[in-house]
């Protein structure tokens, strides 16, 4: 494939979240430049770019922190423009950077994102405790956040994105510093939840050797999205290569057209 020809997959049903068209410029700088993305039930997706591509930008729209210039954003048919509150409830984020209080206890911090959702205590209690189980980590539910080891805390994160029982998921390099024990752990708990609960999740990444578990790949670079397809799709078009040098092929190439840095 050359270096700026994107590959478009026909989405398999009526997409969870729908992104079309969106474009963000800051003080003239073109950082997101007509990207559109579907993700559906059952999905999990591997964003993929360089530093500078877009990644971060298109994160920031996609969850409510920035307003795209120009295009539109539904998650479950409703247009996070026009009903932000309503679209937003539908998401589940584990941020770049760590979101916990780290002076709270666990079970506090996951406490007071269920009551910004509006669960009950005692139902809160409850999927907290289911969800801490899946991890291992009831036993830390008391533990002050500041104890915890960065693996922990990033399980903690994703256990909080869950208890308000999200259709998407969208997930900004989520297994950053972690050991790849830890790392794995994470992205198998989420392969699963697309998988068993008709979630989708949006899996943005620096690293390779994170993308093969996905269903599919959405490579971005310069703020476009140069393909947009399953790994077997994206095999084919590199016949003869592993995914991992096809892959740092791929990047490097759209890098250059895109005069960013692959590193």
């Amino acid at each position: 494939m050359k270096a700026g020809t994107a590959v478009q997959r026909a989405p398999a049903s009526k997409p969870l979240l729908r992104a079309s068209g969106l474009k963000k410029a800051y003080s003239g700088r073109v950082a997101i430049d007509g990207v559109s993305i579907d993700l559906c039930a059952g999905e999990m997706v591997a964003l993929l770019g360089s530093n500078g591509a877009g990644k971060t930008t298109l994160f920031q729209m996609l969850t409510g922190l920035f307003t795209p210039d120009l295009g539109q954003i539904e998650i479950l048919g409703v247009d996070m423009g026009r009903r932000p509150a309503d679209a937003l409830s539908h998401l589940g984020v584990v941020f770049q950077q760590p979101a916990l209080d780290v002076d709270l206890s666990v079970m506090d911090n996951l406490l007071f994102h269920t009551d910004l959702h509006g669960l009950s205590r005692g139902l809160a209690r409850d999927r907290i405790l289911k969800e801490l189980g899946l991890f291992g980590l009831q036993a830390q539910s008391r533990a002050v956040v500041r104890s915890l080891s960065g693996g922990t805390r990033r399980k903690v994160e994703l256990v909080r994105a869950l208890l308000h029982e999200p259709h998407v998921l969208l997930l900004d390099e989520a297994t950053v510093g972690l050991d790849p024990a830890s790392r794995q752990q994470i992205l198998e708990k989420v392969r699963a939840l697309c998988r068993l609960e008709d979630k989708c999740a949006l899996w943005a990444t620096h690293l390779i050797e994170e993308v093969g578990i996905a269903d599919r790949l959405v490579l971005l670079a310069g703020g476009r999205v140069r393909f947009d397809g399953s790994i077997d799709e994206f095999m084919t078009l590199h016949a003869g290569q592993t995914l991992q040098a096809a892959l740092l092929g791929q990047l490097g190439a759209e890098a250059s057209a895109a005069q960013i840095s692959p590193h």
